[in-house]
């Protein structure tokens, strides 16, 4: 169940850092990889400059988001299209 949550929070805060970064979709798996990896970085991120936004599913996916944010930024600089 939990593997379900995590795809679920990776996969809604990947197209939500997609939805507002206004870049090119990947996808839904693509998303979910964004995502997941966004909510570790994001994680990370903000306890380095001290910053929470709280608990639960919600703060889950905006810290998601926020680090899919970061990912798809330096995604389109390194893989920039033509």
């Amino acid at each position: 169940m939990e593997i379900l949550v995590t795809l679920l929070i990776g996969a809604l805060a990947g197209w939500l850092g997609s939805v507002l970064y206004r870049g090119s979709g990947l996808g839904l798996f693509g998303n979910i990889i964004v995502g997941i990896a966004g909510s570790f970085l994001g994680f990370w991120l903000l306890g380095k400059l001290g910053l929470s936004l709280g608990t639960g599913w919600i703060a889950a996916i905006l810290t998601g988001a926020i680090g899919a944010i970061i990912i798809l930024f330096l995604f389109n600089l390194i893989f920039k299209k033509k």
